[in-house]
């Protein structure tokens, strides 16, 4: 049963990165999107206008600063700007996907932190909480000085698994790299599979190799878990690595859907039987395939803010 915020001080409203995703969360909380327009200058300057008062209110703008990512940070911290200038009494960012996380630390010198730039920018704007789901590096969360609740799509990944009726003895949880071994871990657990590890190199940004599989993966069905999965290299090449190491078949899954340049070719092409993603990222008729399927996150963001709203815990959430 949905919530009912109908007549409450609670206003959601979506920018243009992924509204489908929206008007689901506000189905589920019982209230209509929030009344506004975002119109783009000839010259590419956004401008955006809130036309209902906000006075008083509790206020979530929903936006993934999915791509074009410049274009949609631009919308949302405009967004907020108006929205504390509206007088809102807070002003709270769902962001489902959080661009620029990739750039989380100095890997070489003289390289930006852009991850913690956009923190800046959020908290600068006048943004007073952010929602945000699977984070690629979880330290982001100390980037910011304001509000932050970090969800996780583990769960739902791990519910849409089970669901399949897979036996766990013939089940491995495949972590991509090193890095992703507590994500693989989590799903694992609630699985009640082991995990194998792929160990790879990077030489260059968007390009993997794959050194060696740490586990046994023979006769077993794989399911390999990232957090994003961007031009499908690292997962796609992994999952071949299974298939000749003798695992029988090869799931994946992922958060965040970003799915440039060749990924779709990839993934069609692959060796890996279906791909599961949460709809974070709107995906677009271009990167729609029989081998993708897509699970929402709407009732956990739906949650999220009904609990931020009514000054409940949203620690539940986290698990």
């Amino acid at each position: 049963m949905p919530y009912q915020y109908a007549d409450s001080k609670l206003k959601i409203f979506s920018l243009n990165s992924n509204n489908p995703l929206a008007k689901e969360i506000a189905e589920e909380m019982g209230v209509e999107l929030g009344k506004s327009s975002v119109k783009h200058f000839s010259d590419g300057e956004v401008q955006i206008s809130i036309e209902e008062s906000i006075r008083g209110c509790d206020v979530f703008i929903v936006q993934s600063t999915s791509a074009p990512v410049n274009e949609h940070l631009m919308e949302l911290l405009i967004m907020v700007d108006a929205v504390k200038r509206a007088s809102a009494r807070t002003v709270n960012v769902v962001m489902p996907y959080y661009g620029y996380a990739r750039q989380d630390r100095k890997a070489k010198a003289r390289e930006p932190i852009t991850a913690k730039l956009v923190a800046n920018l959020l908290e600068t704007a006048g943004a007073t909480r952010v929602i945000v789901l699977d984070l690629h590096a979880p330290q982001i969360q100390g980037f910011f000085d304001i509000l932050i609740d970090h969800l996780v799509a583990v769960p739902l990944l791990a519910d849409y698994f089970g669901s399949k009726g897979f036996n766990s003895e013939d089940l491995v949880i495949v972590s991509p790299d090193h890095g992703g071994v507590t994500r693989a871990r989590k799903m694992a657990e609630r699985l009640k599979a082991p995990i194998a590890i792929i160990d790879k190199r990077r030489p260059k940004p968007n390009v993997a190799e794959v050194m060696n599989i740490v586990g046994n993966v023979d006769g077993k069905i794989c399911i390999l878990i990232d957090d994003i999965i961007d031009t499908a290299g690292t997962i796609t090449i992994g999952a071949e690595a299974l298939i000749k190491s003798g695992a029988k078949e090869v799931y994946a899954c992922c958060s965040h859907p970003v799915l440039s340049g060749p990924a779709i070719d990839r993934i069609e092409n692959s060796s890996i039987k279906e791909l599961i993603v949460t709809n974070t990222i709107q995906l677009g008729e271009e990167k729609l395939s029989p081998k993708i399927k897509q699970i929402s996150v709407a009732k956990l963001m739906a949650d999220a803010i009904s609990r931020v709203y009514e000054n409940k815990s949203v620690s539940t959430l986290f698990d």
